[in-house]
């Protein structure tokens, strides 16, 4: 049968298709959705460096400071409904159950909401008063300030797709996801020239507008997204009967979402550490301007990645509802060798063409622009040395997301932050008086040593193998109208995976063979 790359791969597609090729028909929209999320977030450097004047070094450098502090926020949201939604969604439309799949949106859209709001005030409220003890740059300080209040208040607009197109994906739906990024970024690149640069009569508002445009952009994509589910989307519908927080649910909610909102919002506060470590060194504004550019251009090359592990995660999910652990194994062993394969190629590009990539974003020969392009150029040059370790750890976060066990995860991202990344800077950079090289390359150590943690420690531990749905009776759950499905043969915990531990040599862990 002739592959339709672009449609959604059903059920027994994603459990007994080829492995890497279906994981790749999911990921393949997810990689176009985060090529266009990420030239949402380009539009906005694009834009502001045409600002006139000597300001867009302070401007970027005043968003590459903000987005640490929204990003957790956002991360300890969308980490607790995210692995949720993603967990559950997959597994229980792997093991045939979709009131169970939609229970969980439902719960979590509820969850999401009014966390997003409530946070939201908070960042709103208090956030702008803690800029000062990070960056020493006041115009930096100012500017970040702006760009914040903003965000925060707009902070629902940013939760509501993430959630939905979590959920979306977790059924093997990417194509959706793609189509509503397409339309956020349809509608930010005007609002970003109009507000930023005050094109077509509108007021230039420089950083203020390119806040308003990614919240203005973001409720557009909520708003379609909410009539969407209203109406339903497959298995998956808002019902005003579901909505209502079940206290009987929400202890497996709580089981699998906190380790991953932990996990994700101390990774996020570890950058706010990092940009606090970058905006005390005596050239912050350049380092500052010239790291947010190359780490957008990072952002750009780790689409292919990122698609691929959504992929990942998802057939995960879904084996594992299904009770089928050698697909489980095959899926998690070649998508590791994949992805190493496509970080290698990712670090040889962006190391080769650095120059004419910063100059996209970084114009002229002034003084600050010449050291911005120097600071982004060494930030490539020494980070590109350990991605292909990251490769490593971003299988192993896909792979425990997908499978509902967050504790892993939670903690690989709080070694490689606070662990090594984190103290590793700080001695490079101040200890030994290397400046931003030192803050460069002690992120550069951090992702080589959190990728060979990442390994052994998937290695060595099997309790990623369990599903984190109960087990169906005798019959699985079907649609109305259709034939039940035979029960999957789950593992219970302690019993064939403990026999695994303690059976199975490191090599035969690596080949994840029965």
């Amino acid at each position: 049968m002739k592959t339709r790359w672009l449609t959604p791969p059903e059920r027994e597609e994603i459990l007994g298709g080829p492995a890497l090729r279906t994981m790749v028909r999911i990921g393949l929209p997810a990689v176009f959705s985060a090529v266009l999320f990420t030239l949402y977030n380009l539009t906005d450097a694009f834009f502001i460096g045409l600002l006139p004047g000597g300001t867009p070094q302070s401007v970027m450098a005043g968003i590459q400071i903000s987005w640490p502090f929204v990003w957790f926020l956002v991360s300890f949201i969308g980490g607790f409904a995210g692995a949720v939604v993603s967990a559950l969604v997959s597994q229980n439309v792997g093991a045939n159950r979709p009131g169970e799949a939609n229970l969980a949106l439902n719960q979590m859209f509820t969850v999401g909401v009014v966390a997003s709001v409530v946070l939201g005030v908070v960042g709103y409220a208090f956030m702008p008063l803690v800029l000062g003890a990070f960056v020493r740059e006041p115009e930096v300080t100012h500017q970040a300030s702006l760009y914040m209040r903003i965000i925060f208040l707009g902070l629902p607009t940013m939760m509501i797709p993430q959630l939905f197109s979590g959920a979306l994906q977790a059924t093997g739906d990417t194509l959706t996801p793609l189509l509503f990024t397409f339309l956020g970024v349809a509608v930010n690149i005007p609002l970003d020239a109009a507000l930023v640069l005050g094109w077509w009569g509108f007021p230039q508002l420089g950083i203020t507008g390119a806040a308003l445009a990614t919240v203005l952009a973001q409720a557009v994509s909520s708003v379609v997204f909410l009539a969407l589910f209203l109406r339903g989307r497959g298995a998956l519908r808002l019902k005003r009967s579901l909505l209502g927080v079940r206290r009987h649910w929400l202890g497996k909610t709580f089981r699998i979402g906190v380790p991953a909102a932990l996990g994700n919002s101390s990774v996020a506060l570890g950058f706010v550490v990092m940009m606090s470590a970058i905006g005390n060194l005596d050239n912050a504004v350049s380092a500052l301007s010239g790291y947010g550019i190359a780490d957008r251009l990072f952002g750009l090359l780790f689409i292919a990645t990122d698609g691929l592990g959504i992929g990942l995660t998802t057939m995960i999910g879904q084996a594992l509802g299904a009770g089928r652990l050698g697909r489980t194994k095959e899926v998690a062993r070649k998508g590791m060798k994949a992805l190493l394969l496509i970080v290698v190629f990712e670090a040889a590009f962006v190391y080769l063409a650095r120059m004419p990539l910063l100059r996209i974003f970084i114009h002229g020969d002034s003084p600050g622009a010449l050291a911005s392009l120097h600071e982004g150029a060494r930030f490539i040059e020494l980070f590109a040395a350990g991605m292909p370790f990251l490769s490593a750890f971003f299988a192993a976060q896909a792979i425990y997301r997908g499978s509902g066990h967050n504790v892993p995860s939670m903690v690989l991202g709080i070694l490689r932050l606070w662990v090594f990344r984190i103290p590793l800077s700080y001695a490079f950079a101040f200890g030994l008086g290397m400046g931003s090289d030192g803050v460069w390359l002690g992120m550069s150590a951090s992702n080589v040593l959190s990728g060979i943690v990442a390994v052994y420690y998937l290695l060595r531990t099997s309790g990623w193998q369990e599903a984190r749905i109960d087990p169906p009776a005798e019959v699985g759950e079907g649609r109305a109208g259709e034939e039940p499905v035979p029960a999957p043969a789950y593992a219970p915990a302690g019993g064939a995976a403990a026999a695994v531990r303690g059976k199975k040599s490191l090599w035969q862990r690596l080949s994840w063979r029965h």
